[in-house]
């Protein structure tokens, strides 16, 4: 752009924000928040945007006119069949595709680190030097690894919601939901032999049934050190730009183990992805919550976010604490730190997302203009008009026990060991208290010492669970409050956390194993009557439970019902005009590869190699910026200035890892690997403004490949569509 186009460029944005403000100069006023001041906005005046439930659409209601009108694209059944038939699903947790006809499957470096790990032979470390199998003999078989190809499509709604409707109460209506399910789930399957499964889409206003074929022997081909698939760790993560070599690849065998011969599958595309193209995403997106209630939205920003976002901030903050103090154990604890900050942040960007008055008003005006379509329509009013107050009250009842039931419960990840060996001495107890002959099987004759000798742990960070338990402690005193007379047991009454945690290690006898067995080997009694005050509260939370369990059972089958209504109200309003809620089935996504604003500027649409070695040199080659040897000084042939990642406009997200990104031709011109900051509120609204699809792109794997690795059977084989000529080789050498 040149200096009188700039220029032309910021007056016009002026103007625009002058417009935007006049026009919100009166009416309701919206409160600070801690996404800004928005004192001067007439929120009542936001309107939801065309694509707020997001562009994440299925297969079977594939948008051929939008994408006519949209991109001059004239999409056909048979480029729909060969898109779907080249995606898979890399086991349970990503995204993938075939880029041969010899099998050849390409997903991201991040997806495979699991499998890489599972190949690791003694002496080799593959995670820190990558692996490439230069011949077929030595690609890697994975153990437990699979990949799962959509092959079949049925519509299944009219015989599930008839089964539904048959039910009298939520109760009855939710267990026929899922008896029907389950029935036409195992006769498709006993007739097809793929492995089934029916998914609710918009909520249950429409059931899919999906059928997959499954291939089971799949092998290592490539893989990057995890240094370059992962390139500026943490604090780049859900950033942009962004330099990563995010890619691995794996080939899929058949029955007789020789490479699949498949005609599906996206051939590479020479040039990538370019400026201003239009591109699309295939893969397995995991769960949004786009097209639920406003009020349900307001109990995750309400209540089950925070306490999440607290618990997160909590673990971040030990495990930095641990690896301060103990940096010979950064093996151990540094990637449990990054699991936790990538959750951290994740969490964090919808929670402030969730807080952020205009995308709320943004959902409230999507609702109000629902329920509007519903209340002028007699026939779907008289069926769907009190639905979204029946769901608000009942979320309003889960409210009021939501707290004390989380903790309550003991669950692994968010209790200390402290509350673990509490739970299993009162369960000891308890079942001494029974017959011998009506005990559990652990707690009889010689298993019963065995369960004894398993109570206190065998590997007891006394450092690490004092520092959960004061985050635990912390999290009571904070959602329980003081009045709570579990939590007066628990602290001795003391408000300060460090004040109740010494109280607690005080008096508990919870602290060594051999206090532990000792108690454990008396009688029931006297377990009971112990004094110790995490005991004490474990027996007051047994006592509560059970009550709030089944209440909040009640509950939820209720609100899963008018969700359930709901969904079918929305699609007799908006039909397949608007995606379902993702649900970690195939779905395409349409965008258009373009740059951002950027902290003053703009993010450019595509990066180089350059701006990886400018990030290596200005961060003093110190980790995560870090090279492995073989990228620190590159080959002469190894071309700086190829692209190497790129944004885009798609609509991704966490499941969405591995997806190919391709073309118009349907070409491979990148791999998505990630979002911008901007994209995290993406799990309940899809903004187009800023929010960005990050990729590896196709041109930088294949330099990488071909001319710093030395992989060039590989790169062959992507460029080619076949390693035939390899094939070939080996019969003549048998």
């Amino acid at each position: 752009m040149n200096y009188r186009a700039k220029v032309r460029a910021v007056f016009f944005t002026l103007f625009v924000t002058a417009v935007m403000l006049a026009g919100c100069s009166s009416g309701s006023m919206a409160p600070k928040s801690s996404g800004g001041s928005y004192s001067w906005l007439n929120l009542d005046t936001v309107k939801a945007g065309k694509f707020d439930t997001g562009r994440m659409w299925t297969f079977e209601y594939a948008p051929k006119d939008y994408f006519q009108s949209e991109y001059n694209f004239a999409v056909t059944e048979k480029w729909l069949d060969d898109v779907r038939m080249s995606a898979l699903r890399f086991a349970n947790y990503c995204s993938a595709s075939f880029v041969s006809a010899d099998g050849l499957v390409m997903t991201n470096d991040h997806c495979a680190r699991q499998s890489v790990t599972e190949v690791n032979r003694e002496g080799e470390d593959l995670m820190e030097n990558g692996f490439f199998a230069a011949t077929l003999e030595e690609e890697r078989k994975v153990p437990g690894l699979f990949v799962d190809q959509l092959v079949l499509i049925k519509d299944v709604t009219e015989e599930i919601q008839t089964a539904i409707d048959k039910g009298t109460t939520a109760e009855e209506k939710s267990d026929l939901e899922k008896k029907t399910i389950k029935e036409i789930e195992k006769k498709e399957t006993d007739a097809t032999g793929y492995k089934v499964s029916i998914t609710k889409l918009f909520n249950g206003g429409k059931y899919s049934l999906y059928g997959y074929k499954t291939y089971n022997d799949v092998r290592l081909v490539f893989s990057p050190e995890t240094q370059l698939g992962f390139f500026g760790g943490d604090p780049d993560n859900f950033t942009y730009p962004r330099y990563n070599l995010d890619c691995s690849f794996f080939r899929v065998y058949d029955e007789d183990g020789k490479p699949l011969k498949t005609n599906n599958y996206f051939k590479w595309s020479a040039s990538g992805a370019e400026p201003g193209e239009a591109v699309f995403v295939v893969g397995n997106p995991a769960s949004t919550s786009r097209l639920v209630s406003v009020a349900q939205l307001e109990f995750m920003r309400d209540v089950t976010h925070p306490r999440i976002m607290d618990l997160l901030d909590g673990l971040v903050a030990i495990y930095s604490k641990l690896l301060a103090r103990h940096p010979e154990r950064k093996a151990e604890l540094q990637n449990r730190l990054f699991s936790y900050a990538n959750s951290q942040k994740a969490y964090g960007g919808i929670l402030k997302g969730l807080r952020e008055p205009i995308l709320m008003a943004k959902k409230r005006d999507f609702e109000r203009t629902f329920k509007k379509a519903i209340d002028d329509n007699p026939r779907l009013a008289e069926k769907y008009s009190s639905l979204w107050g029946e769901i608000a009250l009942t979320l309003q009842k889960q409210k009021e026990i939501s707290n004390e039931l989380y903790f309550y419960s003991i669950n692994p990840f968010r209790s200390s060991q402290y509350f673990i060996m509490a739970g299993k001495l009162v369960s000891l107890a308890e079942q001494k208290q029974l017959p011998e002959d009506q005990r559990k099987e652990a707690y009889k004759g010689d298993q019963l010492q065995n369960t004894i000798d398993g109570i206190f742990p065998e590997k007891f960070d006394e450092e690490y669970q004092r520092m959960f338990l004061e985050m635990q402690v912390g999290m009571m005193i904070k959602y329980l409050g003081m009045e709570n007379s579990a939590v007066q047991k628990l602290t001795g009454g003391r408000t300060n956390t460090d004040d109740a945690v010494s109280y607690i290690l005080n008096n508990s006898l919870l602290t060594s194993k051999e206090k532990v067995q000792n108690l454990a080997a008396q009688d029931a009694e006297t377990i009971l009557n112990s004094s110790d005050p995490v005991i004490q509260f474990t027996m007051m939370a047994n006592e509560k439970r059970p009550q709030l369990t089944e209440l909040q059972k009640t509950l939820s089958a209720k609100e899963g019902g008018y969700t359930q209504l709901l969904g079918r109200a929305l699609f007799e309003v908006y039909g397949t005009s608007i995606p379902p809620d993702a649900t970690f089935t195939l779905r395409i996504s349409d965008g258009v590869v373009e740059g951002f604003p950027y902290n003053g500027t703009v993010a450019p649409p595509i990066t180089t190699f350059y701006g990886m070695y400018d990030r290596y040199y200005g961060f003093n080659k110190e980790y995560p910026w870090n090279l492995p040897e073989k990228w620190i000084a590159p080959p002469a042939e190894f071309e700086l200035s190829t692209p190497f990642n790129f944004v885009s406009t798609n609509d991704i997200i966490g499941g969405n890892s591995g997806s190919p990104v391709i073309n118009k031709k349907g070409e491979i011109v990148g791999l998505a690997f990630d979002g911008n900051i901007q994209s995290l509120p993406g799990s309940f609204i899809f903004t187009t403004e800023e929010n960005r699809t990050v990729s590896v792109h196709s041109q930088g794997m294949y330099e990488a490949l071909k001319d710093l690795y030395k992989a060039t059977r590989l790169s062959d084989e992507l460029k080619n569509g076949t390693l035939s000529d390899e094939l070939k080789a080996n019969k003549k050498e048998d």
